[in-house]
Parts: structure tokens; sequence; C-alpha cells
């Protein structure tokens, strides 16, 4: 049986960091690519970034360039999201996913068929 499982969240001060961590049972993660999505209750779910598997291609929302950054660990079958600088408008609960078929163009379309989701973990920005 195939799980994703988010871990990492939490509360913190604005202008400080977290990193998510999306680890994998039942399927090799290095196959497949994966985005990370985060939703506000009442609100569609947004892209955030998407890396292939063999990290060729790599986006990211403009809403976290230069802030976020995408890692993998290929030995422990996890990915990592680093969050810096983060603001409350980073507030939502965050949400890893994967697909065997690459980023597609559009990869931040929650509609998308991504193959599997995570279950979401909360992250909190607030002073």
């Amino acid at each position: 049986q195939v799980h994703l499982v988010e871990s990492g969240g939490g509360l913190v001060q604005p202008g400080g960091s977290l990193r998510l961590s999306c680890a994998a049972s039942g399927l090799p993660l290095d196959h497949y690519a994966i985005a990370w999505f985060r939703q506000v209750p009442g609100k569609d779910r947004e892209g955030v970034s998407c890396v292939g598997s063999r990290a060729t291609t790599l986006y990211y929302a403009d809403s976290v360039k230069g802030r976020f950054t995408f890692s993998r660990d290929n030995a422990k079958n996890t990915v990592y999201l680093q969050m810096d600088s983060l603001k409350p408008e980073d507030t939502a609960i965050y949400y890893c996913a994967a697909d065997l078929e690459g980023c597609a163009d559009t990869w931040y379309e929650p509609s998308l068929p991504y193959d599997y989701w995570g279950q979401g973990t909360q992250v909190t920005v607030s002073s």
C-alpha cells in the first residue's frame, strides 16, 4: 500500500523557517515527480513547487520563489521543502503529491490527476 506522509509543520514567527518532509512508503520517490500544494480553508488548493524525478524540471510559484527550496534524499525516500523568510500569508495546510508522468506544464492546477497525495501538515506563521 502506498502512503505519502507529510511532517514538519508547526507554528513559526514571521521571518522564521520550517522544513517540511514528505516521506513515502510503497513507492520509490526518485521515480516520481513531486509537487507541493497548500490550501487555506475556503480557498482552492495552490501549487507551491514541482520537481521532476531527475530534477531536470523545477518550478516554484512566484509567491515563494527565492524563499522555498526543494530537495530530495533518495536514500530515505523522502523529499523536503525548506521554507525560509516565512510570511503570515504562507499559513496553510501543505500537501505533497506524486506523479509518475512528471511535472506537467500546468503542474500547479490542483485538479490534475496526481497519482498520490499525502494527508497534509499545518503551517501557521504568526507572531
